[in-house]
């Protein structure tokens, strides 16, 4: 019997887990404090001692969201697979020490002075050929490197990113009046020129900032849609602002968030939207860190000059600590004239 209590969801053709270690042969310990160990496992260490695992669908279903997110807390992957957290957390300590999983280590920088904050974990290289095996494809298998690689403030970037995927997600579940439509089912209904591309989201213009010219890219954090039952849609892309970048800059080529807007604001003004993802239009939603950056951000805006474009209403604003409270979809966001807009 599974933890899950249903002993026929093992996957047939995985029965015992892999070893980690595949140059001597031998199983992982799964957890960190199961009745047979001798003593509690370090948490970015697994274990050498022998215990059979066996993979389940659910471990399964941790491991594509793993895949579809890159990083993700305990609580993030207990939401999304449904799961209680004390169940998600025994399934994680499992799959960590079989290796299917990681704990990047870049959490040491901060875990030591917050630890009760849920672990975060990411696809390792077994889990990756794991999903390989059953269809999915990637384009290589060297998630645990690129796990090792990955800094600290990337990794925070990221989980602010997933909060706000997951709060859409959990504000849309079991609705019927509206359905989340998510960036994979964006790219598959996106002309074949948008699907080949190697960052599909990515919106390249021209622009004119500080009385200089230049070509760039703009790649939204997120981009998704709201879909209602009369058919109609609403599509987003979000910028999740830690408060890091500068708003504006005098020169021009360096990157500022007024940069940022004005590519937005050119791609809206050049149809970019209709020729990559057939959509008649987007707004921009913004999660900043406090008010005094916000209304900086809507003045500077204001000023942006952008003929054919929809000027300061393409922006929503709203503060990050005000969304980890609030249903996203509930939330009245402040557009770039200072009104009060829902995003349904």
């Amino acid at each position: 019997m599974s933890e899950d209590g249903d002993s026929s969801l093992f996957l047939a053709r995985t029965p015992i887990a892999r070893p980690h270690n595949a140059r001597s042969g031998t199983f992982e310990n799964m957890d960190d404090a199961t009745p047979s160990a001798p003593k509690r496992r370090t948490r970015f260490r697994r274990s050498s001692e022998p215990v059979p695992f066996r993979i389940t669908d659910g471990d399964a279903l941790i491991l594509r969201q793993l895949a579809r997110y890159r990083f993700l807390r305990s609580t993030h992957i207990a939401a999304l697979v449904g799961r209680s957290l004390d169940r998600t957390n025994d399934r994680l300590c499992r799959l960590y020490h079989a290796g299917y999983v990681d704990r990047p280590r870049a959490q040491l920088d901060y875990y030591p002075t917050s630890g009760s904050a849920p672990m975060v974990y990411a696809l390792a290289d077994l889990g990756a050929q794991f999903l390989a095996e059953g269809g999915v494809e990637f384009a290589n298998l060297e998630w645990s490197r690129k796990n090792r690689e990955a800094g600290r403030p990337f990794i925070e970037h990221q989980l602010e990113i997933v909060d706000f995927h997951v709060a859409l997600e959990r504000s849309t579940r079991g609705r019927s009046d509206v359905r989340l439509i998510h960036p994979e089912e964006i790219i598959a209904s996106a002309p074949k020129a948008t699907r080949e591309k190697r960052d599909p989201f990515a919106l390249r213009v021209g622009i004119s900032h500080n009385e200089s010219s230049s070509e760039i890219a703009v790649i939204p954090d997120l981009v998704f849609g709201l879909l209602f039952p009369d058919g109609s849609r609403r599509c987003f892309m979000v910028e999740i602002d830690r408060g890091t970048m500068p708003i504006t800059r005098a020169d021009g080529r360096q990157s500022s968030f007024e940069r940022k807007m004005c590519a937005y604001l050119a791609a809206h003004a050049e149809g970019r939207q209709m020729q990559q993802f057939g959509w008649r239009t987007f707004r921009v939603l913004v999660v900043t860190t406090e008010q005094p950056r916000t209304s900086t951000m809507i003045k500077t805006l204001q000023r942006v000059d952008a003929p054919l474009s929809p000027g300061p209403a393409l922006f929503l604003f709203a503060l990050s600590h005000e969304l980890r409270v609030s249903d996203p979809l509930a939330h009245m966001w402040q557009d770039g004239n200072g009104r009060a807009i829902s995003i349904t």
